[in-house]
């Protein structure tokens, strides 16, 4: 791709995206996905809590970086698959599109993806495809997680063909019976235009047909929903990760799907599994690598993965923001449980109120801001709707997230509302439920599991041993940064102690550096906050992890 820097949007002036527009010798050729901070272009900064530019939303600052991007591909049209939807898995903090000089589109929410129709606009032979990214926009303030801030295309950018007439989206559901010996696979169908015979198959995890081939047709009107008995269904968890294999033919188009027969659900304050306790034995992950910062491909995914599993972890928290598509197939077929959380954060209004010497309090009055804003509802309810709705056939995902220290209010009560009604099939778990504020009665009645971070052992056993409604999560617990993490035995002799206590998930899974070559000594340097001339930062708090 063609790249161009530029430090202020308002240094921008050229119509870079009409077609004629000659890319002067300031562009240059670069590799995509790349984090802008890690080529020469801007430098890096780390914080954990407070925003990086002053709290004034929806307002950015003016002088407000850019970068854009050119890139040439060739487009042959294919009449079995006329309908073309542009990709992009992942853009920091948000991003404008043009497609052969007309513009396509806007889209924020960094660790999602945004998916474009450009049929009517490509042509037959050369494109040019045209990205304006901006560092900052009005979803930062959404986005405040402990991290270095990078920016730009930071995941893959791509075309998805396909025919007319379509499946649209499908939602799968595993419908285990109270003994686990039968179950009913349900399968809901959305077209895009109308209704189109559906032909399936499901092959068990050993190769062995269930169905072959059955052919469904529908009404115009009529609600698409499939059900395929499965006797004696072969379960899924972390220990025997076994999936089933689903295809669906529509004559035009062929979807493969893998699927995991599994019920998660509370029974008598007790998390289960296909009706037995289960304990997250859990890490907090970030997308974070020394070289490519937050670009993360699934080399480097399967190296920490495997290394994850191989350590006796069975769950991953996604912290603090949806992964990319492929990594829940991995943690799928891999056996770990996920924690899927949304891309929330506005943990800097808590710095607001540092007169408060309590963190607690200021957690408290800081939920006025966002959390408990009604004018950040519909902000809020996007990004879960986007996490869900995206992630919710994957069998490794336990619970949902509806974000990370923000405090608690309106917002999260709606979301959490929706996401319980939307899927009934899964667990619910928001830790900054627990600073409430004495402002009103909020209503928690959605949340299906007591998270904490860093409890002392009294206060778990305070909850635990007062007839608790809720389990208890460590969501974060030994905090990894130097040699700090040495509690770990206590925290596991009390999961075994309580079974209401269903684990937790360490802080973190690596550090968090720049990889700066080596030192006169041969050893390799690693730079972290402050060293990167930045005045606002957080020093070396982000080498926190256990590699």
């Amino acid at each position: 791709w063609r790249f161009a820097f530029y430090s202020s949007i308002h240094d921008l002036q050229d119509l870079f995206y009409l077609p004629d527009y000659e890319a002067g010798k300031w562009w240059k050729e670069e590799q995509v996905p790349f984090c802008w901070q890690l080529r020469g272009y801007d430098s890096p900064q780390y914080t954990n809590i407070r925003y990086p530019f002053p709290f004034d939303p929806p307002y950015v600052p003016q002088e407000n970086p850019c970068g854009a991007y050119l890139h040439n591909f060739t487009w042959h049209k294919d009449p079995d698959a006329p309908c073309v939807f542009l990709n992009f898995e992942g853009v920091d903090s948000c991003f404008y599109v043009w497609l052969n000089g007309t513009y396509v589109g806007y889209s924020q929410i960094s660790h999602h993806t945004s998916e474009f129709d450009v049929t009517r606009l490509l042509r037959e032979g050369d494109n040019l495809l045209a990205v304006l990214v901006l560092k900052w926009c009005d979803g930062s303030y959404l986005e405040d997680q402990d991290k270095f801030r990078f920016s730009g295309i930071f995941r893959d950018v791509y075309i998805l063909k396909r025919p007319v007439e379509r499946i649209w989206d499908y939602v799968i559901k595993t419908d285990l019976s109270e003994d686990f010996q039968s179950a009913d696979l349900e399968i809901r169908l959305d077209f895009a235009r109308k209704p189109v015979p559906v032909s399936l198959t499901l092959t068990d995890p050993g190769g062995k047909d269930i169905v072959s081939g059955r052919k469904f047709s529908f009404g115009k009107n009529e609600e698409a929903v499939l059900r395929i008995p499965v006797e004696e269904p072969i379960l899924w968890n972390a220990e025997k990760p076994l999936l089933y294999t689903l295809v669906m033919d529509t004559g035009k188009e062929v979807i493969t799907e893998k699927v995991g027969f599994r019920k998660v659900e509370v029974k008598d304050c007790v998390l289960t599994l296909n009706g037995a306790p289960i304990t997250f034995r859990g890490v907090n992950r970030h997308e974070s690598d020394p070289v490519t910062g937050s670009v993360c491909g699934m080399d480097q995914a399967l190296l920490d993965l495997r290394m994850i599993k191989g350590h006796n972890f069975n769950a991953v928290r996604a912290s603090h923001y949806p992964d990319v598509p492929w990594f829940y197939q991995l943690c799928d077929s891999m056996g770990l449980y996920v924690i899927d959380e949304a891309d929330n954060e506005s943990h800097g209004t808590a710095p607001l109120y540092f007169r408060e010497d309590d963190y607690a309090e200021r957690m408290r009055l800081a939920h006025v801001r966002i959390a408990d804003n009604p004018d950040f509802i519909e902000a809020t309810l996007d990004r879960v709707r986007s996490m869900v709705i995206r992630n919710r056939n994957r069998p490794c995902i336990l619970v949902w997230s509806m974000g990370n220290e923000c405090g608690y209010g309106v917002t999260f009560e709606k979301a959490l509302r929706w996401t319980k009604e939307t899927d009934p099939t899964r667990l619910t778990h928001y830790e900054s439920a627990f600073y409430l504020s004495r402002d009103r009665e909020f209503d928690v009645s959605d949340i299906d599991l007591f998270g904490r971070m860093y409890p002392a052992f009294s206060e778990v056993t305070e909850y635990l041993e007062h007839d608790p409604d809720k389990p208890l999560l460590l969501v974060e617990y030994c905090h990894a940064m130097g040699n700090s993490p040495g509690d770990f035995r206590e925290y596991l002799d009390l999961t075994e102690k309580y079974p209401a206590l269903c684990g937790g998930f360490v802080w973190e899974w690596c550090d968090h550096a720049v990889y700066k070559g080596k030192a006169e000594n041969g050893k390799d340097m690693y730079w972290y906050g402050g060293d990167h001339g930045e005045l606002q930062h957080d020093a070396n708090f982000c080498l926190d992890g256990l590699v």
